[in-house]
């Protein structure tokens, strides 16, 4: 007999059926045993008399194999039951387990969800937090295939670090040393002057920072996209934005159960995502927040500040802040004017998940930049070379999967969003 998924039970009443999965829950009386069983589709009551073989074996979160009939009840699952005929233990639990997971809330503290990843996960709401990341990225992927994108994977193991070398994870290679990719923003440029145009991928990324925050991990997923032929940055941010609108719609049309079980609230976006130059943002939170001790770039309690603002004052959950200054901008950033660039990021519920803008496509102009930036060009000759072959005006952006993940389901901490968060601390599981 065929397994049958516990999501299309309804379809098979007064029909016998074979259905696998986890023991969830055991409830055992006098005579009969409640038994409920989770598989990736959902969960069942399923009953049996006590004298069937192998059940007092078993324990929670046992693997189990069960034919019965599919009969109409009225539970608090569903409103049909399994009359066990046969069980089968496949495998059986270790007792005691790690954590609880047959509660509404794990009950247990960071760490522990984390050490006991397996288990954590097969939790409802744990569970569904990486359901509704699946649906991100499928949005993402959907979005840009059909505005004519081509997927790219592009190599982690790099010679030089897109920033001069700062913040690189070293790993030997044979007989010299490479880095962990900071970014495929290298790549990505170089795809486009290859004939592309609009590429993008999603994919690791490492971050060597000695950071211990609630909103970075040294090793993240990254969903990058880059543009030819555009005229400016403001071409990037229409694109982000239409990006997002699809994304969001199909998490709230395909999630909804997801966003439920996590009660979450989706976000308010309005007709336009708001842009402030980052000198208003700046006076802003001067003049209303009293906040001064800011040099060319948000701290984190200034994000919050600014997007506090924005909900209250335009009544958007998101804000793009552009002309970034000039000096806190990497080197392939397109100048605007001797001070800013044509750059921007985004800023969601308090928290920046986008970094983008317009890049340098000029050769010259491009080495000229990354002296300005302290920097030898000759370090960079593999990817500056690309742009004396003829490349077109471009720009792009990446965004942070983990983050916005976080902050579109309110959680408080972005390990809660990474499958086996890697930080400072953290290598295992």
């Amino acid at each position: 007999m065929e397994r049958v998924l516990i999501s299309k039970l309804n379809n098979c009443i007064g029909k016998e059926v074979k259905i696998m999965g986890w023991i969830y829950r055991i409830r055992k009386l006098k005579a009969i045993t409640f038994i409920i069983i989770r598989d990736r589709s959902g969960l069942v009551q399923c009953i049996a008399m006590n004298n069937v073989t192998n059940l007092r074996d078993v324990n929670l979160e046992s693997v189990v194999s069960i034919t019965g009939e599919v009969k109409k009840s009225q539970n608090n699952l569903n409103d049909f039951e399994i009359s066990i005929k046969a069980f089968e233990i496949i495998n059986i639990a270790e007792e005691p387990l790690g954590i609880q997971i047959n509660k509404a809330d794990l009950e247990v503290n960071l760490d522990t969800m984390l050490n006991n990843r397996v288990l954590s996960l097969r939790h409802e709401k744990t569970n569904a937090v990486f359901k509704i990341q699946n649906l991100i990225v499928q949005g993402f992927r959907e979005f840009l295939i059909g505005e004519d994108y081509t997927e790219i994977f592009t190599p982690k193991i790099i010679a030089e670090g897109i920033e001069g070398g700062v913040d690189l994870f070293e790993v030997k290679y044979f007989d010299t040393n490479a880095y962990l990719a900071q970014s495929p923003q290298f790549h990505k440029q170089m795809m486009v002057g290859a004939g592309f145009e609009r590429v993008f991928e999603v994919a690791h990324v490492y971050r060597a920072e000695m950071h211990n925050t609630t909103r970075h991990l040294n090793e993240y997923v990254s969903m990058d996209l880059e543009i030819g032929f555009i005229k400016d940055e403001e071409e990037i941010m229409e694109a982000e934005e239409r990006l997002l609108r699809y994304i969001l719609n199909k998490v709230e049309k395909e999630g909804q159960i997801y966003l439920q079980i996590l009660n979450a609230t989706m976000p308010t976006m309005g007709d336009k995502i708001p842009r402030i130059k980052f000198t208003k943002v700046l006076d802003i939170l001067k003049t209303e927040f009293n906040k001064f001790d800011l040099d060319g770039d948000l701290d984190p309690e200034g994000e919050k500040l600014i997007c506090k603002y924005v909900k209250e004052k335009l009544g958007s959950d998101f804000v793009f802040l552009t002309h970034y200054p000039r000096k806190k901008r990497p080197m392939y950033a397109m100048p605007c004017g001797e001070t800013e660039t044509h750059s921007f990021d985004l800023l969601f519920r308090g928290v920046e998940i986008t970094t983008g803008g317009q890049r340098i496509h000029e050769y010259k102009q491009l080495i000229e930049n990354i002296k300005y930036k302290g920097l030898n060009p000759e370090k960079y000759e593999s990817y500056t070379s690309a742009f004396k072959l003829g490349m077109p005006p471009h720009g792009g952006l990446a965004i942070g999967l983990e983050r916005i993940t976080m902050k579109l389901l309110s959680l408080e901490n972005i390990r809660e969003a990474s499958l086996f968060p890697r930080d400072r601390t953290r290598l295992v599981p």
